[in-house]
C-alpha cells in the first residue's frame, strides 16, 4: 500500500477542474481523502451517484473561513492546496488556509502555484503565488510546490464570440498543460512510497512544447472547422477591449498581464517533470484537442461568451 493511503489527505477545491480529477485518482488508488468544498452538492461522485470510496466531505465557506478550514484539516496528514479565486485578498486567503493547516496539526502541504512565480513576475497572479510560497516555506511544514503553466482549456477559452483570440502576447510562446496531467503529477507526489523525496521541491508542470497563439488559433481552426484568428493587441487595446466586462482592477490586470507574460517569454519554458513523475510525456495542445473534445465543443457552434481568461 502506498504511504499516503495510510494518512488522510485533504483535497481543497474538490469540485474544481484539478481537484475533482485528483479526487477520482486518489479514490482509484485506495487513498483516504477528505474533499473540501463550499457546496456539498458539488462533491465528485461515481456515475451511479454513490460517493467515492474512502472519501469524507468537509464544508468551508472559503479559505478565510477560519473555523471551517481548521475543522476541515483536523486529523489530516497532507493538504492539497489549490489557489483561491483571483481577488485583491487572494494572498491573505492563501495565508489563512496555510495557517489553518498549521493549527490543525497538518504535516505537509502540496501547493498548486504558477510557473515563474516571483515578486516581479509580469503576470500579476504569479506574484500572488510567490508570496504564498514564501509564507508556506516559513511555516516549518513539509511542502511541495507544483508550478503549473496555463491550462490548455484556458487557451481555448481565449477565443471570443467573433472567433478571434485577442491579447498583447506578440509572438511569444506558452508551454500550456492539461488539467489531467496536473492531476496525475499531484497523484504521484501525494502517493509516493517515499514522500520525503518531494519535500522542499518545486516542480514546473508544463506541456511538452511551447506554442504561439498563432499556432493555437491554427490548431483550433482545424479542430472546429471554423476560422479562428489571433490578433496581437497593444496593452492599451487589451484593457479597452475588456472594459465591457466590468471586472475589478485586479482581475483586469491579471487577464492582460497573462498575455504580456507570454510576450515576455515567461511561460515558454518546457519542463519534463510530468514525464519524470508520471512515466509518460505530457499531452500537447493538439493531443488535448483530440482527447477532450467536450471541453471545447462550444467552439464548433459559436465563440464562448464571457470574459477572456
Amino acid at each position: 500500500m502506498k504511504w499516503s493511503a495510510d494518512g488522510l489527505i485533504a483535497v481543497t477545491g474538490a469540485s474544481g477542474r484539478v481537484g475533482s480529477r485528483l479526487a477520482f485518482r486518489l479514490a482509484a488508488e485506495g487513498a483516504h481523502q477528505r474533499l473540501v468544498v463550499r457546496d456539498p452538492s458539488r462533491v465528485p461522485h461515481l456515475d451511479d451517484g454513490r460517493p467515492l470510496p474512502e472519501c469524507e466531505t468537509a464544508v468551508a465557506q472559503g479559505y478565510d473561513d477560519e473555523a471551517g478550514m481548521r475543522a476541515a484539516f483536523e486529523g489530516v496528514q497532507t493538504v492539497f492546496l489549490v489557489s483561491a479565486r483571483e481577488s485583491a485578498d487572494r494572498v491573505a486567503e492563501h495565508v489563512a488556509a496555510i495557517d489553518a493547516a498549521v493549527q490543525a496539526g497538518v504535516e505537509r502541504i502540496v501547493y498548486v502555484s504558477f510557473v515563474g512565480a516571483a515578486p516581479d513576475a509580469t503576470f500579476t497572479f504569479a506574484r500572488d503565488h510567490f508570496h504564498t510560497e514564501q509564507h508556506l516555506r516559513s511555516t516549518g511544514l513539509r511542502w511541495t510546490v507544483l508550478r503549473d503553466n496555463l491550462y490548455h482549456q484556458a487557451l481555448a477559452s481565449f477565443v471570443g464570440p467573433d472567433d478571434v483570440i485577442r491579447g498583447p502576447a506578440g509572438n511569444g510562446r506558452v508551454a500550456s498543460v492539461a488539467h489531467d496531467d496536473v492531476a496525475d503529477v499531484a497523484t504521484a507526489v501525494l502517493l509516493d512510497e517515499d514522500p520525503t523525496r518531494h519535500d522542499g521541491v518545486v516542480y514546473d508542470v508544463t506541456g511538452p512544447e511551447a506554442i504561439s497563439l498563432l499556432e493555437v488559433a491554427a490548431a483550433l481552426t482545424v479542430a472546429t472547422g471554423r476560422e479562428i484568428r489571433y490578433h496581437a493587441e497593444t496593452v492599451p487595446e487589451a484593457y479597452s477591449s475588456r472594459a465591457r466586462f466590468n471586472a475589478s482592477a485586479v482581475e483586469l490586470a491579471g487577464w492582460v498581464s497573462s498575455y504580456e507574460a507570454i510576450a515576455a517569454g515567461e511561460m515558454a519554458h518546457v519542463s519534463h517533470d510530468v514525464e519524470r513523475l508520471v512515466g509518460r510525456p505530457a499531452r500537447s495542445f493538439a493531443q488535448w484537442l483530440d482527447d477532450y473534445p467536450h471541453e471545447w465543443e462550444a467552439l464548433r457552434r459559436r465563440g464562448p461568451e464571457g470574459p477572456p481568461a
